[in-house]
């Protein structure tokens, strides 16, 4: 396999612009859009990035006026938003780079869908048919830029927010927030440090499995979630341990786009775990997936048992099964670092009161193959509080 090839343009479920060195389209992807004045979004870390200073001084060159916005926290809050709204109305911007990881994406989409609306945020979460009220013809464009290989919010509907008065993570939804133009560039990750690349790695596995075994129908995401596993399988140790290999780079962001876009399928425990852990005790995201994943296996195995068997088939485990399934969830946590427990990662058993409450409730419990109760959501966080599966 030559880097040379893993190049594309593709139109599913957006426009993407696919490989190596294609963030020098930036501009274009902009003018595409009629953007001229593009406030650039990303977080603290990634703004102090050469990346960031050469996409803004090549928008500046060709006459654009950007600005950037990183004032955002690692699980975004309203405020972020609010905050991004105010920047974009001051600098009479006219569209969005969303540029960085899933929080910064998920931050951008949001202020883009805001700077248009006369209703709070909150009016907007993914509830009935509440994406109506949305004034669309207020929204901003937007020109994703990932730099991360986990989330995958560059081909996604929605966004995930904390709500500051009761610590919950609500999604935000509307078709329009899927960004018009994605520019999907490798050597964007290559100074990826290695536990944040296990991390969003695992994630990215997370998002494919969740929406391989969710109940509901939906071939085609089915579809491209088995081979997104197969990429997580076959590329993320190398891209864990060899940062500078541009194939396995490669092959984990398009593994983090076929996740995001199969989850249009549905997600599950995992991320119903996660999301309370995040909201309460600021977990990273895709490192909360990991450490919950196998323990949401043995609590789901009434109901995936046949289609465990099928996916270990097809990653070509041996003694294709449930157990085998688990048995290299296991290994690859701990080949690539992820703690097996979450206290080790800080959840304790006082809190799994006020977290089970919130996991039952959690947008993304419809989506497990199983239904999960708050006593069972408390099982399972005392499972991986203790280590026991």
């Amino acid at each position: 396999m030559n880097i040379e090839n893993l190049e594309g343009n593709w139109n599913y479920p957006t426009a993407i612009r696919f490989g190596c060195g294609r963030i020098s389209e930036l501009v274009e992807a902009c003018n595409e859009l009629g953007i001229t004045k593009p406030l650039l979004i990303t977080d603290q870390g990634i703004a102090k990035l050469p990346i960031v200073t050469q996409a803004v001084d090549n928008c500046k060159n060709s006459g654009m006026s950007c600005e950037v916005f990183s004032d955002i926290q690692a699980n975004p809050i309203g405020k972020n938003i609010d905050d991004g709204v105010i920047a974009y109305k001051k600098g009479s911007h006219n569209g969005v780079i969303a540029f960085g990881g899933g929080s910064a994406l998920d931050v951008a989409k949001a202020v883009a869908l805001m700077v248009g609306q006369n209703r709070p945020l909150w009016d907007f979460e993914d509830k009935e048919d509440w994406s109506t009220r949305v004034n669309v013809a207020g929204m901003a464009p937007v020109v994703a830029v990932p730099t991360t290989s986990g989330t995958g919010s560059e081909v996604g509907r929605a966004s995930v927010i904390t709500d500051e008065s009761n610590h919950t993570k609500k999604i935000i939804f509307h078709p329009n927030m899927l960004p018009a133009k994605v520019i999907c560039d490798p050597e964007l990750t290559i100074g990826l440090p290695q536990n944040i690349t296990a991390w969003v790695g695992m994630d990215a596995l997370s998002h494919n499995m969740e929406a391989y075994f969710s109940p509901f129908y939906h071939p085609m995401a089915e579809g491209i979630a088995l081979k997104g596993m197969q990429l997580v399988k076959d590329f993320l140790p190398d891209a864990v341990s060899n940062g500078a290999d541009l194939i396995a780079r490669s092959q984990m962001m398009i593994a983090s786009t076929m996740g995001a876009t199969a989850f249009q399928k549905g997600l599950g425990a995992m991320h119903s775990l996660s999301h309370p852990c995040g909201a309460v005790l600021n977990t990273q995201h895709g490192l909360t997936n990991a450490v919950v994943m196998p323990y949401v296996l043995e609590r789901n195995r009434e109901a995936i048992t046949n289609k465990a068997t099928d996916l270990a088939r097809f990653l070509n485990l041996p003694y294709p099964s449930l157990d085998t399934l688990i048995k290299w969830v296991l290994e690859l946590r701990e080949q690539i670092k992820i703690p097996h427990t979450l206290a080790e990662i800080g959840v304790d058993d006082a809190h799994i009161e006020t977290l089970s409450k919130m996991a039952a409730v959690d947008p993304t419990v419809g989506g497990n193959p199983v239904s999960l109760s708050i006593e069972d959501m408390a099982k399972l966080y005392h499972n991986a509080i203790t280590g026991n599966i």
